[in-house]
């Protein structure tokens, strides 16, 4: 018993030494924990066993720490492979790192690893050449509602009359039975006999949806009931806004009715839980799939006030694939679908960055930095095929505290394109009341509305949306013609130390008025915007709505289509100073609006109206008429061989090249634009100057 009780005690010391010497090596060295497809939440989380996920990963490391702090890195390896969710990603206080000993999340290098929303369909059966179908069944597993599919990797288009690209245009509207106590009100839409007869009669149409665009916002509703006696559709919800409502001047389309799936692409599930979908040409029965996505966030990161999410970094990762159902009682119109989430959501988080990371194929957003968070970075993201939005910064309401605010983001070097899929009105940046954020180097470009915003304040109030920079960003092919009153660069609100510098602007068309390049909006002001490149805008390279103390200096505005340069509204104090910038143009006129009475200093300018080398520029003090003689036009080549009369207006060559991204020829190759999209851009502008639009 005594030799039995000796070997007892013997193995317990050295159970005990082992548990000491680990703890002892867990604060001396780096610990890394692995995850894989393949591995099991049960196991140790070593390389040849690692964790199944990622939660019970950080689960590990979060017991580790409350056991003893770590004097250097922790490290979660994320092996290749996809990682489906149901529920998303959570990172409390709990999982935070340290300065000296950040939690890094990381995948290896160059190859993929996945984390996604999305569920996949089984396999499609045939109906004939042009239509296949899905037999759901049990739809909940679906998240209850199917409003987004993709297929091959492509997003599905709802089926919808007409098809995308088009949109019908308003006859006219009229509301009825408001009722201001119940902020309720019903609008009649009036169709034309073109627009009703798209719509399938002797059914109830009970899923009919219509979408309006109406200057820059969008209303989508369930449409409550079809007169085809009056030959109208009506809606409900709340009253319209009297800064935007509806009328002959917006467009919209159906969806929600099988009769609508026309179109390769297109997709429609029924009452019964059948998806039907008309194949793209080239795609297989046989190898297509398809995915539908089942959760609104991947990421969630969210701390307290008091307690906040701290030094985690993550790298070399995917997040795809979230959905946006829309409620049974519709969308309400909002500028930038402002209240949107995002497949990724922080809140009361600091020092976390996102590098070389990739998020695509969201229905919703990219990114939020929402309320409380600072010191954080996204570098190197590849951020693509959007529902609504990119990145957005900030809280809609303005903070109590200032200091505790969001702030001191850095977005730098990074590709936003393609967003507006579902809600057309995203942003490419949205910075709303918050300062001293940095928005440098990215190619944003393939919105349906603004590049980047800045600001949420609409007149003179205060605004905490300070010192913000945005600079170097290559901003381009926005507004497809869709909505109105949107820009490259756009602000709103006092903005004192707020630099817009060196970004490269370009391929503005919006749907009425409103295509602009640097857009100051209501109240913007101590705005400094200078050694930008603008051109290609349809309604002017720069309008200032109203605002005051704002410096437009250094800058070239070239080849705008309606107008060069516009002003709205004229306020006694000085709106803006407007000095040595380059204005070149061959079609349209100078000065738009309020031009020639708005309150500004217009000093050392030079103008060149390629159609009209004697124009006349008397009122303007030391300022030119000459002939920049850039370099090729067709080309976009601006550099400028009249070094003489640039010397006499004190304009300073810049280097727009650098605008855009930055790094590895590979990078700056992805960021590429697609000279197929460019064409049909071109197109679309083509064609709707002819229209007269």
């Amino acid at each position: 018993m005594n030799k039995y009780r000796s070997l007892c005690l013997s193995s317990m010391r050295s159970t005990l030494i082992v548990l000491i010497s680990l703890m002892h090596s867990v604060s001396a060295f780096s610990l890394t924990v692995y995850v894989s497809p393949d591995g099991k939440d049960n196991n140790p989380g070593t390389s040849k066993a690692p964790f199944a996920s990622l939660n019970a990963a950080k689960a590990y490391i979060s017991q580790l720490r409350k056991k003893q702090p770590l004097a250097e890195p922790a490290e979660i390896i994320v092996a290749p492979g996809i990682y489906y969710l149901t529920a998303p990603l959570e990172f409390t206080a709990e999982d935070s790192g340290t300065a000296a000993a950040p939690l890094i999340v990381r995948g290896k290098k160059g190859s993929k690893c996945v984390f996604t929303g999305a569920v996949r369909l089984p396999i499609f059966q045939k109906v004939s050449d042009h239509l296949w179908k899905v037999e759901l069944g049990d739809i909940s597993k679906y998240g209850g509602d199917i409003q987004q599919l993709f297929v091959n990797g492509k997003r599905a288009v709802r089926a919808r009359t007409p098809n995308e690209g088009t949109n019908f245009k308003v006859k006219s509207v009229s509301e009825i039975d408001v009722d201001a106590s119940k902020r309720s009100a019903v609008q009649k839409i009036t169709l034309t006999a073109e627009q009703l007869s798209v719509l399938p009669v002797n059914k109830p149409l009970e899923d009919l949806v219509i979408s309006v665009n109406h200057a820059w916002d969008r209303t989508k509703k369930h449409v409550r009931r079809v007169s085809f006696f009056e030959s109208a559709v009506y809606i409900g919800g709340r009253p319209m806004q009297p800064w935007n409502k509806l009328d002959n001047s917006a467009q919209f389309f159906f969806e929600g009715e099988r009769d609508f799936l026309d179109e390769g692409g297109e997709f429609f599930k029924d009452r019964e839980g059948i998806l039907f979908y008309v194949p793209r040409d080239g795609e297989n029965i046989e190898n297509s799939i398809a995915l539908v996505p089942v959760i609104q966030q991947i990421l969630v990161i969210s701390g307290t006030d008091q307690k906040k999410v701290e030094h985690i970094r993550f790298q070399d990762l995917s997040f795809v694939y979230t959905n946006h159902i829309m409620p049974a009682s519709g969308e309400e119109p909002s500028q930038a679908a402002a209240s949107t989430e995002a497949a990724l959501m922080l809140d009361y988080a600091a020092s976390i960055s996102f590098k070389d990371c990739r998020i695509a194929h969201v229905s919703n957003n990219a990114v939020w930095f929402r309320a409380g968070c600072r010191d954080i970075k996204m570098e190197r993201c590849y951020i693509y095929d959007l529902g609504i939005g990119g990145i957005k910064i900030g809280e809609m309401k303005a903070p109590a505290d200032e200091k505790s605010a969001t702030g001191g983001i850095t977005i730098d070097n990074n590709i936003i394109r393609s967003g507006g899929h579902v809600i057309p009105t995203g942003v490419g940046v949205l910075i709303f009341q918050s300062g001293d954020n940095t928005v440098s180097h990215n190619e944003i470009a393939d919105f349906r509305y603004t590049g980047i915003s800045v600001g949420w304040v609409w007149g003179y109030g205060n605004s905490p949306a300070k010192r913000n920079k945005i600079i170097f960003n290559h901003i381009h092919h926005l507004g497809w013609g869709e909505l109105s009153d949107m820009g490259g660069v756009y602000t709103l609100g006092p903005s004192e130390g707020t630099v817009v510098s060196n970004n490269t602007i370009h391929d503005i068309y919006s749907y009425g008025y409103g295509g602009w390049g640097l857009y100051t909006d209501e109240g913007s002001t101590g705005i400094l915007e200078e050694n930008n490149l603008v051109y290609n805008c349809k309604s002017s390279g720069f309008h200032q709505h109203y605002g005051k103390d704002n410096m437009i200096r250094n800058n070239i505005f070239a080849t705008q289509i309606k107008a060069q340069l516009q002003a709205t509204r004229v306020e006694e104090h000085r709106s803006f100073s407007f000095m040595n910038n380059i204005v070149y143009f061959n079609s349209g006129k100078l000065g738009e609006n309020n031009w020639a009475k708005v309150n500004a200093v217009l000093d050392s300018n030079i103008y060149w109206d390629s159609r009209n080398p004697d124009m006349k520029m008397d009122k303007e003090k030391n300022s030119l008429v000459a002939d920049p003689m850039f370099a090729d036009l067709p080309a976009a080549d601006f550099t400028i061989r009249n070094k003489k009369a640039i010397r006499s207006v004190g304009f300073e060559p810049f280097d727009y090249t650098k605008a855009g991204v930055y790094g590895s020829s590979s990078w700056k190759e992805l960021a590429m634009f697609d000279p197929g999209l460019a064409r049909q851009f071109s197109e679309m502008v083509e064609r709707r100057l002819k229209e007269g639009g």
